[in-house]
């Protein structure tokens, strides 16, 4: 898959691509590394949730390295530990980045009564922070600032900023549009990857984003139009392409072989010690 390319232009972008992606029980994944995460990376992985948590799926303890993961709670409350050390719970409108990097197992799931309905993205990091110690850093909703509409999760926008020690040249906005309202993001300089997807009413921008898509912008650095048709709640991703290509392993996105092989030498390190803990199921390959 291309997107079409051009020069720089003032006009508003136009959709080229998009997904209602595929179910996974109660995990709809829009994006992955292997197929729309080329197109937006360092956007490589997408998953929208809405768990009922009495039904939850137990996820148990799983590997990544490479990459950092940002799991968004719109609604109710997941819970998350991981082997850099940190445990807790995600209330609504909270934040918890984990910066996989040289390798980290995690786990987590909805908690308590609530539905929980989120996100869980994941990152592809540069060269420089890929192979670096893992942390965890969790941020409740007050800590996060608004600009307009939009609610300022990674990056910068207008005069808000994220407190996410995420790398920069991204940004990660929860926007939400009354009915008939408009908005026009003016993307910064040199981000020339865009896109939304909504999980709740519909956008016109100006074709229309029905809940449940993600849409893919062309490859410009220029502004994206949208107006409500009705009250709308949607995310937006804008970035400086990643450039460099995507190295796959089987819970790992690098930039290079020799970083793939180190990081997945460092999750058999963790996984043989949780293993030997008692705390890692044998159906797990190491």
């Amino acid at each position: 898959m291309t997107i079409p390319q051009g020069p720089p232009q003032t006009r508003a972008r136009r959709v080229v691509y998009r997904t209602r992606g595929y179910a996974l029980g109660p995990i709809t994944r829009l994006v992955s590394p292997s197929d729309v995460g080329r197109l937006i990376k360092p956007f490589v992985f997408l998953d929208y949730f809405d768990i009922e948590p009495r039904r939850a799926p137990a996820f148990g303890f799983h590997p990544h390295s490479g990459i950092a993961t940002l799991t968004l709670v719109l609604e109710g409350r997941v819970s998350y530990e991981e082997t850099s050390g940190t445990k807790g719970t995600i209330e609504p409108g909270g934040v918890e980045w984990m910066r996989a990097a040289r390798g980290v197992w995690h786990t987590g799931g909805a908690t308590g009564t609530a539905r929980a309905r989120g996100y869980q993205l994941w990152v592809a990091l540069p060269p420089e922070m890929e192979s670096s110690e893992s942390e965890a850093q969790y941020l409740g909703a007050q800590h996060f600032q608004t600009d307009g509409p939009a609610r300022v999760i990674l990056g910068r926008y207008g005069e808000a900023a994220s407190e996410v020690r995420a790398p920069t040249a991204i940004n990660y906005l929860e926007v939400a549009l009354q009915k008939r309202e408009r908005w026009r993001y003016q993307p910064p300089e040199k981000h020339n990857v865009a896109w939304v997807t909504v999980h709740r009413g519909k956008l016109a921008s100006p074709e229309i984003v029905d809940s449940g898509e993600l849409v893919v912008f062309e490859e410009l650095n220029a502004p994206v139009e949208f107006e409500a048709p009705e009250d709308t709640g949607f995310i937006l991703g804008s970035a400086v392409k990643h450039p460099h290509d995507l190295v796959l392993g089987s819970y790992s996105v690098h930039t290079s072989a020799k970083a793939l092989e180190a990081g997945e030498a460092e999750i058999r390190r963790i996984g043989n010690r949780l293993r030997a803990e008692g705390r890692l199921e044998d159906g797990i390959e190491l």
